[in-house]
């Protein structure tokens, strides 16, 4: 700044407030400064500004697993609005791996960034190394799901809304013996999914064997092995609910593997409404969450927090839609009736009472 100075033939007072834009400097001797930058090639330390004000304008993000179609839709929200606020990201991949996340969570802390985005890996209490994050006046947000003991701010989306309406969509087409593969049940998402799904089942009074209801992983390789399982079942089910497209396609390829026809024969829906879906044969009746939302909302509102918003936690939930599409049809041979949901079971007498009141 002073060889500019030198340069420019001004002081390096005014040199710092054309870089920084801390006051304003007549158009003449601004010209001048900006020239000499141009011509020395002078570049400001970020980090150096930094560690002055400990704090840069970069934002963190820690996400599960990149590999998965649905989280960079959350990361491209997040992007855009950060640098339309001239914020820039720093992306960490834990691999759904515990140690890796906490690994990360506390070295970006180092970095002296403004605020953190985090979608919780499964298995994990990570809630202790945010609030140290708090207690340090960085603001964090949780995406799509929240961790063990999370008070803070959150940004969801209705996971047993949109759950409920694949599951009654189902029942509505005629199915009575359907199954669900849940995500991990460690996940708030995994385990609101299924809430929506027993939710739909019990207002419908049809009954399930526990067996009926698998956890996997949110991945394709765990979708397959658990619909192996229940396809190789006598009765099988003639519906699968997945709790993500993954394990959606997953099931379809083992739907095939057994020559069974989706939808003549299983029909399938999936949580998350990729795009693939779309072209997938048949097309998939798929839940959709805005994943773009997701990220461009969550860094909105971390984005208030940096600016100096304080009020209490928020908790934004947003909507799910149902696309439907060609991979659910009746079960062969059935006619679809239609239900009266009332949001409550109908009492009935005999045996069968005693098993719609199962519980699983």
């Amino acid at each position: 700044m002073r060889q500019i100075a030198e340069r420019a033939n001004v002081s390096i007072g005014t040199v710092s407030h054309v870089i920084n834009e801390t006051a304003a400097v007549r158009p003449k001797l601004r010209e001048r400064v900006l020239e000499a930058i141009r011509s020395m090639g002078y570049q400001p330390s970020a980090l150096a500004q930094g560690l002055r004000k400990n704090r840069t304008n970069m934002l963190g993000m820690v996400i599960p697993d990149i590999t998965n179609p649905f989280f960079p839709s959350v990361v491209r929200g997040v992007e855009d609005v950060a640098y339309k606020r001239s914020f820039r990201l720093i992306l960490c991949n834990t691999d759904n791996d515990p140690l890796k996340e906490a690994s990360y969570v506390s070295e970006l802390r180092t970095y002296r960034i403004a605020g953190l985005l985090i979608i919780p890996a499964g298995s994990t209490d990570i809630a202790d190394h945010l609030r140290a994050y708090a207690s340090a006046s960085v603001p964090v947000v949780c995406i799509d799901r929240v961790p063990t003991g999370w008070k803070g701010d959150a940004v969801l989306v209705a996971n047993a809304q949109g759950a409920y309406e694949a599951t009654r969509y189902l029942i509505q087409m005629g199915h009575k013996r359907l199954a669900v593969i849940a995500g991990p049940l460690g996940l708030t998402n995994a385990a609101e999914r299924l809430k929506g799904f027993t939710r739909a089942l019990n207002e419908a009074g049809i009954a399930i064997e526990p067996e009926f209801v698998q956890e996997s992983k949110f991945d394709a390789v765990s979708g397959h092995q658990a619909a192996l399982y229940l396809l190789r079942m006598l009765p099988r089910p003639t519906a699968i609910f997945a709790c993500n497209d993954l394990i959606a396609y997953g099931v379809l390829q083992a739907a095939r593997e057994l020559g069974l026809r989706c939808p003549e024969d299983l029909s399938i829906a999936g949580f998350d409404s990729l795009e693939f879906a779309k072209f997938t044969d048949p097309s998939l009746t798929s839940v959709y969450q805005p994943g773009y939302q997701l990220g461009a909302t969550a860094t909105r509102l971390l984005l208030q927090r940096v600016d100096g918003l304080r009020s209490a936690p928020k908790k934004v939930l947003l909507p799910t839609d149902l696309k439907k599409r060609n991979s659910v049809a009746p079960p062969s041979g059935v006619v679809p009736a239609a239900i009266e949901w009332t949001g409550k079971k109908k009492a009935t007498g005999g045996v069968a009472s005693a098993r719609r009141k199962q519980q699983f």
